[in-house]
């Protein structure tokens, strides 16, 4: 087949895939599945500062997921969204169907997601020819919210509210092992509330300062981690599909003080606000056992 002709009909196969990506993430009304991120908005969700040079790299061209200034002119898959890309997208694809040397594409990297600095049309074409790995200069920005290459424009607000967390609290220097991950955003705050809450009960108690670092600790251990071990010990999570264990951590306090205004009793537990979560999701609570819970 002729190379011009054969780039036209390439061209026009990426426009038809990106009309029918397009359609489908509308008629699921979830076209934000479908956007190419914004390397400046993604960054400032994150706070991203910090920079390295990683050099020359080879790069899951899956894993690149946005680009720096040109993201309304490709969707996700970096399908061509605009006819006017034709013209450098069809010479560049003639050129790779050459097999000719092209110079690497230049890419950011956050966490485990990359976005174009230079070479989006390179990078749409290694999509739509089925190419896997691309030759890449890097440059790294390291951001304290730890993000992969499933990131969507839907996440940027959570990771956007999980990095003003650990803005007011240390979370992931004190307590790396903790999975920080919360299906409503405003439980980020909600959650930082609560330790905050914490840590002044505590300084009341031991009548001192009491500073963010010994605050989370005390709140781990004697207010999380009980109520975690009552969460996974009776399989909590299986009622409630698509939710997370700090989900229930905060949705079991704040049941226990419901009931607690309603009854006028200060004495309800945790352990009682799950077992009337359960009876509300029509599972049966298991037996009492020796774990201590309290909060």
């Amino acid at each position: 087949m002729d190379p011009n002709e054969q780039a036209d009909k390439d061209f026009s196969r990426a426009r038809r895939r990106a009309f029918l990506r397009r359609l489908g993430a509308y008629l699921r009304r979830d076209e934000t599945s479908n956007q190419l991120l914004s390397f400046d908005e993604v960054r400032g969700a994150l706070g991203a500062v910090e920079q390295s040079y990683l050099g020359m790299r080879v790069v899951p061209v899956a894993d690149i997921v946005g680009s720096v200034g040109r993201h309304r002119d490709f969707d996700r898959a970096f399908l061509p969204s605009k006819p006017s890309l034709g013209g450098r997208w069809k010479k560049i694809d003639q050129a790779m169907h050459r097999a000719e040397e092209l110079p690497p594409v230049s890419l950011y990297k956050i966490g485990d997601a990359y976005f174009v600095r230079d070479g989006n049309h390179r990078v749409s074409v290694a999509h739509q020819q089925g190419i896997e790995m691309i030759d890449a200069e890097v440059v790294e920005l390291r951001s304290r919210v730890p993000v992969n290459s499933a990131l969507t424009a839907r996440d940027l607000l959570y990771k956007l509210e999980h990095r003003r967390l650990l803005e007011r609290l240390p979370i992931d220097q004190v307590l790396p092992e903790l999975k920080v991950e919360l299906s409503d955003v405003a439980d980020y705050r909600r959650l930082a509330t609560q330790i905050e809450a914490h840590g002044f009960r505590l300084g009341q108690l031991w009548r001192r300062y009491v500073s963010p670092e010994e605050a989370l600790g005390d709140w781990y251990e004697h207010s999380y981690r009980p109520i975690a071990a009552m969460i996974r010990e009776e399989r909590v999570l299986d009622a409630f599909p698509g939710r997370t264990e700090l989900d229930l951590y905060l949705w079991i306090l704040r049941h226990r003080e419901q009931l607690a205004l309603d009854a006028r009793d200060e004495s309800v537990s945790p352990s009682a606000a799950k077992d009337d979560i359960l009876k509300r999701q029509g599972r049966k609570p298991r037996p009492p056992n020796s774990l201590n819970i309290y909060g």
